[in-house]
């Protein structure tokens, strides 16, 4: 390039990653849609029939809509599906109907799978199908339980054999599995050619698949023979033949592995792709970074719902909605804290004999139950991660109880003290100091069966599991604590 040329080339400007600006946007969209909203109360509020206030409203209402597009269009597809899971029901279909054409594909990827139901509803079968009408299988098969069958059926006429094929694959896997989350964009060569040959294949293309590190080895089956790193072929001299400089040893996916297992795998061999094979060996996928990111973002969503008993769920859905999700489980946390107060109220001589109890065995619950929860976190992650075996399970939980011993010894020190001060009393120390320990000891050991045993029975380890911790360090620390100090103290 000459010299006149790159200085006519206008400066490039980075995108910076900034959190702020899809808030902002959706600051200025509420703003804009408030004042909207205030113009249409203001006509309401005049006599019924006139037209020219009528006419302001509409003349308004349009340039508000030609706003929030201008707005809208200047946005990456991410940050319109973060301002359409921010919006009421209503207001998102409102926006929604002011997005491009061009990014309704793009924007019905991003959104959570909550969302995304009221986005189609919001759409006609014709939008529909051109929307998803250049989707790629993969992408398509990940929609398809949310779009009505009549689309999918229209949208596959105008896919390939090939292609068709694929969808029907994607379709077949598992939600939670690698052959639900695969990609079947990626390059293939014979290990017969050159490596100058590859490249000028490389360059006929439109543009590689995205997050292309590496080019995938097969034979005339398909087989997966070896993988070339980009880094490789473009340092190595191009008469080279593939075999030559390609790796036979990499790692691959099987279709029915777990995502979250392929997750592992990518976060600990800091992976950017990964091939997909069959149990004949066959290359019919790869897994992607992209991908594997998205994985980790809803198990870590899923996994603190979970804990509290809850699912994914709309936060502007319809208070029927959200008493169905949320009631069992507070339904059971109120029976645990009425057996809590149950064995509190079986030691009611106790504590009307000594008034300071009262005051003092809501620290012993409270404690037993952050202790158990620092436990119970470091044993889900350690399930997800697929740490724990059946040799090292009896190490953990020693350890565990080890250390749990050890901080409660120096904790209870403290409470011991503070009990000693407001009580003036060395006893009562003594049983706050021991109560403490003990129920400590609870959280902890239930912090660990709890999961174990939800996990050992294929269920969700982290599902209501704060629930039972509380219940279980509630009802046991004041069954302790009381328990002890009507032994030793009356």
């Amino acid at each position: 390039m000459t010299q006149s040329a790159a200085a006519q080339k206008p400066p490039a400007t980075p995108r910076r990653l900034d959190p702020e600006d899809a808030q902002t946007a959706l600051a200025e969209v509420q703003e804009r849609l408030r004042r909207q909203q205030l113009v249409a109360d203001l006509v309401h509020r005049q006599e019924e029939g006139d037209a020219k206030a009528t006419l302001v409203e509409d003349l308004v209402h349009r340039q508000h809509e030609a706003e929030l597009k201008t707005l809208l269009d200047g946005l990456h597809p991410a940050d319109i599906a973060f301002i359409l899971e921010s919006l009421p029901k209503d207001e998102r279909q409102a926006i929604w109907k002011l997005v491009s054409p061009e990014h309704d594909a793009d924007v019905l990827l991003e959104v959570e799978d909550w969302v995304r139901e009221s986005l189609i509803e919001a759409m006609d079968r014709q939008d529909l199908v051109a929307a998803t009408g250049n989707m790629d299988a993969d992408e398509l098969a990940d929609l398809a339980p949310d779009l009505p069958p009549d689309v999918v059926a229209e949208v596959q006429k105008g896919l390939t054999e090939e292609e068709r094929a694929q969808l029907l694959e994607a379709m077949g896997y598992p939600e939670d599995s690698v052959g639900a989350i695969m990609d079947f964009e990626m390059v293939r060569v014979r290990e017969d050619v050159t490596l100058e040959v590859v490249l000028r294949y490389l360059r006929r293309l439109h543009e590689l698949p995205d997050h292309t590190d590496q080019i995938f080895v097969v034979d005339r089956q398909d087989k997966l023979q070896g993988i070339l790193p980009l880094s490789r072929l473009l340092v190595s001299e191009p008469e080279t033949e593939v075999r030559a400089v390609m790796n036979s040893d990499f790692l691959a996916l099987n279709p029915l592995d777990s995502d979250a297992d392929a997750a592992g795998a990518f976060e600990r061999y800091d992976l950017v792709s990964a091939p997909v094979m069959d149990d004949q060996g066959r290359l019919i996928g790869r897994v992607t970074i992209a991908d594997v990111v998205d994985v980790m973002r809803e198990d870590s969503q899923e996994q603190a719902l979970s804990r509290a008993g809850l699912q994914e769920e709309d936060i502007f859905a319809p208070v029927s909605t959200a008493l169905r999700n949320r009631a069992p489980w507070l339904l059971l946390n109120l029976c645990t804290a009425a057996t809590a107060s149950f064995v509190a109220s079986q030691f009611e001589g106790t504590v009307s004999q000594i008034v300071i109890l009262a005051f003092l065995m809501s620290i012993v619950a409270g404690i037993g139950g952050n202790s158990g929860n620092q436990t119970m976190t470091l044993i889900i992650r350690a399930l997800a991660m697929g740490r724990i075996t059946g040799r090292n399970l009896w190490q953990l939980v020693k350890r565990e109880l080890f250390v749990t011993l050890l901080v409660g010894l120096c904790g209870s020190l403290v409470a011991a003290l503070f009990a000693w001060v407001i009580s003036h009393s060395l006893s009562i120390a003594v049983v706050m100091m021991a109560a403490m320990v003990c129920n400590m000891l609870v959280g902890a050991s239930v912090g660990v069966l709890v999961p174990m045993v939800r996990a050992r029975f294929g269920k969700d380890p982290a599902m209501g599991s704060s629930v039972l911790l509380t219940f279980a360090t509630d009802s046991l620390g004041f069954f302790i604590f009381l328990g002890l100090a009507t032994f030793f103290l009356l």
